[in-house]
């Protein structure tokens, strides 16, 4: 019998929830909006709900990309016309991330599809299972953290 391995088993989950959402209902509809698309474009919306300013350093935090990475998602976003830049009147330098209204609908299109990935994932689990489940998530992202600060 074959022992699990967290690593391989996480990415096992990972390709599958990437399968199902590149097959979901509504992307037909965003084709060209790529997963990691989607969710910059989702963090975007909960920030700019709430009257935050969304700027390329807060991508690399919230999704641990190094800069090049995001830099070179944000220029593609932009060439898609799914963000824009827009200075800051505090500082000339500085641009925020802004949705364009193409993004607004795809995130409402993205949404729907994100719910329901969600409660197939989470079917049949409690709410104290989900709980520790993610308190497990956590502890191991901050292991991998801490080990890949060295």
């Amino acid at each position: 019998m074959q022992k699990d391995h967290i690593g391989n088993d996480v990415r096992i989950l990972s390709h599958q929830i990437h399968r199902w959402i590149e097959n979901a209902p509504n992307k037909k509809k965003i084709d060209s909006v790529t997963g990691a698309n989607a969710w910059i474009i989702g963090y975007i919306s909960d920030k700019t709900d709430n009257n935050e300013d969304v700027f390329q350093k807060d991508l690399e935090s919230c999704f641990e990309i190094t800069r090049s990475t995001a830099s070179k998602v944000v220029n593609l976003m932009v060439e898609k016309g799914l963000i824009e830049r827009q200075s800051v009147p505090w500082d000339a330098r500085l641009k925020k991330l802004v949705l364009t209204d193409r993004a607004r609908e795809v995130n409402k299109l993205m949404v729907e599809d994100f719910t329901e990935v969600e409660k197939i994932l989470s079917k049949g689990f409690t709410e104290q299972e989900m709980k520790q489940f993610f308190d497990y998530m956590h502890r191991m992202q901050k292991n991998m953290k801490e080990a890949t600060a060295r």
